[in-house]
């Protein structure tokens, strides 16, 4: 099961980039990137199969975190606190240095920011749940 908690956790967290990007917050994103529609559908499977990996090698790196700990402590919302954490200390921070150099809008900013941090939260507290099956 330890292999597989990370692909399930990057499929919770791709499902919710899909809702992401199109429903929530799909027009404001394109509007901030200035990519159009028919960029956006450019090239669309590998952009999709490499985000993908890169979901599962994040879960992975944040599943290592969490099996730190004892399976009883390994619950929903541990899980989802790792994440948070994670994402806080180490994505956000990251995400925030590229975007002040590249001179990306605060709203940019804060659609992709926080989706990182959801997106971990929600990873961690999947593949956390996964270990009382």
């Amino acid at each position: 099961m330890a292999y597989l908690e990370p692909v399930i956790g990057a499929a919770a967290a791709f499902m919710l980039g899909f809702a992401w990007y199109t429903a929530l917050f799909g027009k404001a994103w394109q509007r901030e990137t200035g990519i159009t529609d028919e960029e956006a559908q450019n090239d669309m499977a590998r952009t999709h199969i490499l985000a993908f990996l890169m979901m599962v090698v994040l879960s992975f790196a944040l599943n290592f975190i969490i099996n730190m700990h004892t399976p009883e402590e390994q619950t929903f919302t541990h899980g989802g606190f790792h994440g948070i954490m994670a994402a806080l200390m180490f994505g956000v921070p990251a995400l925030t240095i590229h975007y002040l150099y590249q001179r990306k809008s605060l709203k940019l900013w804060l659609i992709d920011a926080s989706y990182l941090v959801i997106f971990l939260a929600l990873s961690g507290a999947v593949m956390a749940a996964l270990k009382l099956g």
